[in-house]
């Protein structure tokens, strides 16, 4: 759905206050904290500081504002008052807001101070997956031109793409067409056009890219137990390539 320079303006908006969330963020993800404690700490920041709404809470029945995915967690985990982040963790945090009718997406991963070297390169691998993935982003270009671009670069460095999940268009609903794959071929699938935004949102796994839910309905893990990662951001196609309307404060993508 292209918007208009109206509802553009509304989406850049609500994507600044969702960048404000997670640099909020970067100083509150501790080791000790609960899963439940940043949850709780999002929802308040949202609702009371920025004065908008965490679209996630209700959405599909779900009961809280983020996703908490901690380790082989590749998606949707929710947030638990005996979930303590420890010194080796990874977690990504997905959170959703909305703010005069249009909402954004976005994803980070966390890197506890003691996680091993192994798990901060997935990390690191995860993000320059994302970014390559968005840098090919321009009137012109195709959906498969975004997924063949993630896809090779974490295969090249031996990295598996979950294929379970994707990316999304986004604006007055949470998930709008089209639907943004995380592989695929070059010049294939929907010519993007100015004006569309959507989500980019590859989740790259240690091992293989199998996934299970757990019995709750909600938790995506890998089945093979090794580590998955996820970054997100929501993006606008401008009249020249692209921009990141979730671009936190200390990103640099040059």
């Amino acid at each position: 759905m292209i918007k208009s320079p109206a509802e553009i303006e509304l989406m850049r908006a609500s994507g600044k206050l969702l960048a404000q969330v997670f640099d909020m963020l970067d100083e509150f993800v501790v080791v000790g904290r609960t899963t439940m404690e940043i949850n709780d700490k999002v929802e308040d920041f949202i609702v009371n500081e920025l004065k908008a709404r965490p679209a996630s809470k209700g959405q599909y029945g779900y009961a809280y504002v983020l996703n908490s995915s901690v380790n082989d967690v590749v998606c949707h985990g929710m947030p638990s008052a005996t979930c303590k982040l420890a010194a080796t963790d990874i977690v990504n945090l997905d959170i959703t807001l909305e703010k005069d009718g249009f909402i954004a997406d976005a994803s980070r991963t966390y890197v506890m101070p003691e996680a091993s070297p192994a798990a901060r390169k997935l990390v690191d691998t995860t993000y320059k997956a994302l970014l390559a993935g968005i840098r090919v982003v321009k009137p012109g270009a195709t959906l498969g031109d975004i997924g063949f671009a993630i896809q090779s670069y974490a295969e090249k460095r031996k990295y598996s793409i979950v294929r379970d999940y994707c990316g999304h268009g986004i604006g007055r609903e949470m998930h709008e067409e089209p639907s943004v794959l995380h592989f695929g071929r070059r010049g294939a699938g929907k010519k993007l056009r100015a004006g569309m935004t959507f989500t980019i949102e590859p989740m790259l796994n240690q091992g293989g890219e199998r996934t299970r839910t757990k019995k709750d309905g909600w938790t995506v893990v890998t089945v093979d137990k090794k580590l998955s990662a996820q970054w997100e951001h929501t993006v606008l196609v401008t009249e020249t390539g692209y921009e990141i309307l979730t671009l936190g404060a200390n990103e640099r993508i040059g």
